[in-house]
């Protein structure tokens, strides 16, 4: 993927899709192997992330998409910006589950519109849990039912 070139491209994707504004710098993106999902996002327990933003203005996405520019690869990396702006909105406390929860579903909804809209795909992303106590689930939406482990 031509990350240079693409990125401004699919931040202003991420901008469009969400309505946030655009800030001033655009995040680092690193490629990283899956162990360091696994190590950094998973807590050492095998996951299937393949994506994440740190809140220290750094996407990470898993080395294998690095050479794709298929829907997939480049809709996780419109996923990760959501994060990146979401985070710079100041509207979410990076600590709250139901704020992490309410995050996540947000980010995959801005995936998927990417997706409808840039790709002209119907092979949308469903979401996954997200890393925090599924108890908060509950505050969020109160008819969930709890995913199991």
């Amino acid at each position: 993927m031509d990350l240079p070139t693409l990125l401004p491209i699919l931040l202003s994707w991420a901008v469009t899709l969400s309505g946030y504004e655009a800030p001033a710098t655009v995040p680092e993106v690193r490629y990283e192997p899956h162990s360091f999902f696994v190590e950094n996002v998973c807590g050492g327990k095998e996951c299937k992330a393949v994506g994440w933003y740190n809140d220290r203005d750094i996407v990470y996405i898993d080395e294998k998409y690095a050479e794709g520019e298929d829907g997939f690869a480049t809709s996780l990396v419109v996923h990760e910006l959501t994060h990146f702006l979401q985070h710079h909105s100041g509207h979410f406390d990076s600590h709250s589950c139901p704020d992490s929860l309410t995050r996540e579903r947000e980010a995959y909804r801005v995936q998927n519109d990417y997706l409808l809209t840039a790709k002209a795909s119907i092979d949308l992303v469903r979401p996954a849990p997200a890393a925090c106590n599924y108890a908060a689930v509950a505050a969020v939406n109160p008819g969930a039912a709890h995913p199991t482990h």
